[in-house]
């Protein structure tokens, strides 16, 4: 017999909750339907980066970019991807990107915590990718699909 007077989200529960209710408010917005997603480039010129300062997955996608795609420029914009301050700077660089002419902007960053991912699930980061005038990708390693940062790319 089990008398239970009260149950609390305990560790990710609630940030998970939260998540998943950002998800679900913004899906009814439409801000992930099919329709909006902007096809990818043939061929890009200028692709845009955005990731951390010195990043392995920075590294990994320039590596890729220059194998596949050798006449193209990247412009790379290093920001926090991490953190408290993360949301916001990565937000100012993928307009900055944007201004500077990219064709299609790559949201690049490797693993890590459920925590140090959480700039991703950020409402104004998402926000930001959904108003972005051209495809942005994101390349955001992650264990979990927790992140409703969702590829603005068809593909």
């Amino acid at each position: 017999r089990l008398r239970v007077l009260s149950i609390e989200r305990f560790g990710l529960g609630a940030h998970l909750a939260a998540i998943e209710r950002l998800k679900v408010s913004l899906a009814a917005e439409g801000l992930f339907a099919e329709e909006r997603k902007r096809r990818l480039p043939r061929l890009p010129r200028r692709i845009g980066l955005v990731t951390g300062n010195d990043a392995a997955a920075k590294r990994d996608v320039l590596t890729t970019i220059a194998a596949r795609f050798p006449p193209v420029r990247v412009l790379v914009a290093e920001t926090y991807v991490q953190g408290a301050r993360a949301a916001v700077e990565i937000e100012a660089a993928l307009r900055e990107l944007c201004e500077r002419g990219a064709d299609v902007v790559v949201l690049a960053r490797g693993g890590g915590s459920f925590e140090d991912l959480l700039p991703f699930s950020d409402e104004r980061l998402v926000r930001a990718v959904a108003a972005c005038p051209v495809p942005v990708v994101s390349a955001v390693a992650n264990r979990r699909r927790v992140s409703p940062v969702a590829s603005s790319a068809a593909g």
